[in-house]
């Protein structure tokens, strides 16, 4: 058989799109995936989660339709046909990407790879070599000690997606992106929630005033969290789920998620036996995604990066471009945008306060509170953009909270990415009403020159 530049493990965000990438390159590809091509993201994750949250919020937006002048009732939710339509939507983007694969003439094997040589994967049997190999086994849902997963009773993202009920109560165990984002989709279904989790604040790797809006949110909307307490044991009945704090303090509810985070999958795959050099089950890589064995690269949530399908798209075009050597500059993951895609949402990108001071600058902050926004206040959402800059420098990060405010994100990472200041921001000109303005607004009152805001 002949030798392929790439054979690639893996054909999740960061397996397809250094596929994708190096055959537009002119390197011919092998794409091996034991699942569907599309991996977590597409199939489990960011797609059907975020299909789930829409449903959510046309459901709020029937509960609240009197307040916009509309008649309107909501009576329930009808699972099978939310089921439905986020399958629907999973399924287009899936032959989408399976039509682009094909079109690249990658080729694209489906069974179980394992890595039985510094250029060999093993597939069905039979050994496929290249030239380099990329790793990007992706990950998995994490649990705890004790903490057995039956699906039914108590469950992960995994299971939480395909979920043909709604549950009349749930605790959900973590209050990170994927626990806070299912707590906003089952509140906007009708349960009643309460989220667990062990540090002092809800998204606890965001800026504390993100936050601590999210939490005064999430009190307004009736969602429950207990924080700073860590999960000691649960126990399952014919009823439902209770869960014991390490505090003593109890909660009972018809199912619990574990939203815990995830894991690397990277366990009996040949990766150790090569001799690659991992941590806690992560392959450690270099600012190329290169491995300590030459030829062999990883990207994706199988490396301690950001848990982010975006990340895994840019570490795979990465490695795809620096193969076919084109020298990319290595990706800045400052300046990665993060969403927590629940009602409000949560979005960011660059240094938060805390990280900004312990890395030494000197630091100015701006809070612009969306109330003087107008298209906020048509669409009723509170919140905020806050500016963390360098004094007399560039903005070192963004912060936001509110209604579709992760759709600001690509001018917010454009400012952090070529090291804008404030100043170089103001005199753009952002179209009105639109929620753009707000950071157009934030900018010009931390150059000096507030419009509608107090300065």
């Amino acid at each position: 058989m002949s030798v392929f530049d790439l054979v690639i493990l893996g054909g999740g965000s960061g397996g397809y799109a250094c596929a994708l990438r190096s055959a537009q390159l002119g390197l011919s590809v092998a794409l091996i995936e034991a699942d569907k091509l599309g991996g977590t993201c597409l199939h489990r994750g960011c797609i059907p989660t975020k299909a789930l949250l829409h449903s959510g919020e046309i459901a709020d937006g029937a509960r609240d339709a009197s307040h916009f002048g509309v008649n309107a009732q909501f009576l329930s939710m009808d699972m099978p046909a939310v089921n439905s339509y986020k399958d629907g939507v999973i399924s287009k983007l899936h032959k989408g990407l399976q039509g682009l694969v094909k079109s690249r003439n990658i080729t694209y094997i489906e069974g179980y790879g394992k890595l039985v040589a510094k250029d060999t994967i093993e597939v069905n049997g039979e050994k496929i070599t290249g030239k380099n190999i990329i790793l990007a086994t992706g990950s998995y849902a994490r649990s705890l000690p004790g903490l057995d997963i039956d699906g039914v009773k108590v469950m992960t993202s995994d299971h939480a997606t395909k979920l043909d009920y709604v549950p009349k109560s749930v605790i959900v165990l973590g209050g990170g992106v994927i626990g806070s984002e299912f707590a906003s989709v089952w509140k906007s279904f009708g349960s009643e929630v309460t989220i667990i989790e062990g540090l002092p604040h809800l998204v606890p790797l965001e800026d504390e005033s993100s936050s601590k809006q999210l939490e005064r949110a999430f009190r307004k909307r009736g969602i429950n969290f207990e924080l700073g307490t860590r999960f000691k044991s649960h126990t399952v009945t014919a009823d439902g789920v209770t869960v014991t704090l390490e505090d003593g303090k109890t909660f009972t509810a018809e199912i619990l998620l574990v939203a815990v985070g995830r894991g690397p999958v990277s366990a009996n795959l040949g990766y150790e036996a090569q001799g690659i050099t991992m941590d806690r089950g992560y392959v450690l890589v270099d600012d190329k995604c290169r491995t300590n064995i030459p030829g062999i690269w990883a990207v994706g949530d199988l490396i301690p990066t950001l848990q982010l399908a975006h990340v895994g798209f840019a570490e795979g075009i990465l490695v795809a471009e620096e193969i076919a050597g084109l020298n990319p500059r290595p990706i800045n993951y400052d300046g990665i945008p993060r969403v927590t895609y629940s009602e409000p949402e949560v979005a960011s990108v660059g240094l938060t306060t805390a990280i900004a001071k312990e890395r030494g600058y000197d630091v100015v902050e701006l809070n612009y509170d969306l109330a003087g926004n107008g298209k906020a206040q048509i669409l009723r959402t509170a919140g905020s953009i806050k500016l963390v800059a360098q004094k007399d420098g560039p903005v070192l990060g963004i912060h936001m909270v509110g209604a579709r405010v992760g759709e600001l994100l690509a001018e917010a990472e454009l400012i952090f990415n070529w090291e804008a200041s404030a100043a170089d921001v103001a005199p753009l000109i952002h179209a009105h009403p639109t929620l753009s303005e707000a950071m157009g607004e934030a900018h010009m009152a931390l150059a000096g020159k507030p419009l509608h805001a107090h300065g």
